[in-house]
């Protein structure tokens, strides 16, 4: 062990530490170099048991509250079961054939299909164009940005009892601003109208949850390296171009989860409108969720809302890994790529 004698004479003189030469490496070398690098046994296990302990309780959890009443619902959808005693009237697959000849729940697919196409082409667009201006140096953005996030932070009773004392007919705020403007003759029914209610609601459900997306919006913008637009404008870019060839491509990750949670939000659409208009009038603005309610709680046919929350857990899924396989997995490999190209 002669290095072992020289490091400790050229350490007792002041020297700079010794480095072992590439080898050779003693056991005192390999401790101080890489402690901790061979776990014990003792250690692997410990380390199982904490990941046991720590995992097993949520398991648990998402078992009861998720996977058992899921099952169970697919269970009951095999049933003619009016939610008392046990299940006993089997029918198979007559509550899915009876579904789909239901025009109760084909128009709430159309009805949700609308919702979506409102979102995705009016309100995320609006919240983009807020997101971009308030992104800008303005004087008060700060309050803005609280001003235009305050809504989504309201319960969906409350935005729903308000909102109806604002379209009241004839008395609610709505009318009163047209009457004094000179317009009274654009208000009138509002939720009670079998044309105007689901406009109405879209109008609700806009102020109410386009803050959310206003604020992803601004995170995502925020990430932009602001080096890349200042070269586009000193390159003579203008200000639209560089939106769409800069900002756009960009926040496309951002816009297409925005889109993901807006759709999925609409399939499952209730709270909000249960408060207002509970699906009336004459079903216009009901959807698939209050549908399941009605059948389930008001007439008593558990067997089929079950089948017809399967169903909307179905479609949600089919979208869900769709999204994750088509459109999530390349933003990941596209986020990862990049830390990459970083480092």
């Amino acid at each position: 062990m002669t290095h072992s004698t020289s490091t400790s004479a050229t350490s007792s003189a002041g020297s700079a530490p010794y480095v072992p030469e590439v080898g050779k490496c003693d056991d005192q070398d390999f401790a101080a170099a890489g402690p901790g690098r061979r776990r014990s046994p003792l250690r692997r296990v410990r380390d199982w048991l904490s990941a046991v302990v720590f995992t097993v309780p949520a398991l648990v959890l998402f078992g009861m509250l998720v996977l058992v009443p899921m099952g169970y619902a697919i269970y009951v959808s095999f049933f003619n079961w009016g939610g008392f005693g046990s299940p006993s009237d089997s029918v198979g697959l007559n509550n899915y054939t009876r579904l789909f000849k239901d025009p109760v729940f084909l128009g709430d697919l159309g009805r949700g299909a609308l919702l979506i196409g409102f979102s995705i082409l009016v309100q995320l667009p609006f919240a983009l164009a807020m997101a971009v201006l308030l992104n800008q140096k303005l004087r008060g953005r700060a309050v803005y940005r609280m001003l235009f996030f305050a809504p989504y932070i309201l319960s969906e009773v409350i935005t729903g009892v308000l909102f109806s004392m604002i379209f009241a007919p004839g008395e609610g705020l709505a009318d009163k601003v047209l009457d004094k403007l000179g317009l009274g003759g654009l208000g009138g029914d509002w939720f009670a109208g079998q044309h105007s209610v689901l406009p109405t609601l879209f109008i609700v459900m806009t102020w109410k949850y386009f803050g959310f997306h206003m604020m992803l919006y601004l995170a995502g913008l925020q990430g932009i390296p602001a080096e890349l637009q200042e070269a586009a404008r000193i390159d003579g870019a203008g200000t639209w171009q560089r939106f769409w060839h800069i900002t756009l491509p960009l926040l496309a990750p951002t816009l297409r989860i925005s889109a993901f949670l807006s759709v999925v939000y609409s399939i499952q659409l209730f709270d909000l409108v249960w408060v207002i208009t509970t699906g009336g009038p004459d079903h216009a603005s009901e959807t698939m969720a209050i549908s399941m309610v009605q059948y389930g709680f008001k007439r008593y046919q558990m067997g089929y809302a079950s089948a017809l929350s399967v169903v909307m857990f179905l479609i949600s899924l089919v979208f869900a890994l769709a999204y994750q396989r088509f459109v999530l997995r390349r933003d990941t490999e596209g986020a990862i790529t990049t830390m990459r190209g970083k480092r």
